[in-house]
């Protein structure tokens, strides 16, 4: 388990200085760590406040099908800002509430699963006591229908950044650990995670509450 420097649990902490829940976003280009930051930040605020206190809620879970994404044309885009339920993301985001209209029941939040490919149903709980959930993914702060209004929901957005080759390395050895051979593995990182990256790192930088480097 990483752990998320002091400073950053410290921010996500005095969030919940006011009563009731807060929701925090994570976004990022492809590989910047986003995923890494999220479990530390889980960690560090249970540590600091109870275990229990925080919860997450993953955007990979709301990836399409890969039956939907043959059906959309989307296979070989897979991963891209389209190949999202950006609806489904949103409608769970308001269920689960915040300050003090939070849900008062267990809400259960999808996963991605890398082994199976797909995404899987109710892997994460948010139960009626956490007061922080943490939710990240690549496009949060996407000024698009859909994304622009999921960011309106949060209480903070964060950028989590990395240098392009490490984040490129990254993904290439993500790639093969799935099965892609080291040909396939460049073609999908070259052909889809460089432009999803690219798209990403051109949202202004006043979109954010902060900027913090990836791990």
């Amino acid at each position: 388990m990483h752990s998320a420097p002091h400073q950053l649990v410290d921010e996500a902490v005095r969030l919940l200085d006011r009563p009731g829940r807060r929701l925090l976003g994570l976004c990022g280009p492809p590989g910047a760590g986003k995923s890494t930051l999220a479990a530390a930040l889980l960690h560090g605020v249970d540590a600091r406040l109870g275990p229990g206190t925080a919860a997450l809620l993953p955007l990979d879970g709301f990836h399409l099908s890969n039956a939907q994404l043959e059906r959309l044309g989307l296979a070989d885009r897979k991963g891209s800002a389209p190949s999202f339920d950006v609806q489904g993301y949103l409608a769970l985001l308001r269920r689960v509430g915040k300050g003090t209209e939070a849900a008062d029941h267990d809400v259960y939040a999808p996963d991605y699963d890398r082994l199976l490919h797909e995404p899987v149903a109710a892997r994460h709980v948010i139960a009626p006591g956490v007061r922080l959930v943490v939710t990240e993914g690549n496009y949060l702060g996407l000024d698009l229908p859909g994304w622009r209004e999921a960011a309106a929901l949060l209480d903070q957005l964060w950028y989590v950044e990395a240098p392009d080759a490490l984040r490129e390395q990254r993904l290439g050895r993500r790639h093969r650990g799935n099965g892609s051979s080291p040909a396939r593995a460049r073609s999908r990182v070259e052909g889809n995670d460089r432009p999803n990256g690219d798209l990403v790192k051109a949202v202004p930088a006043d979109r954010y509450d902060l900027v913090v480097p990836g791990s």
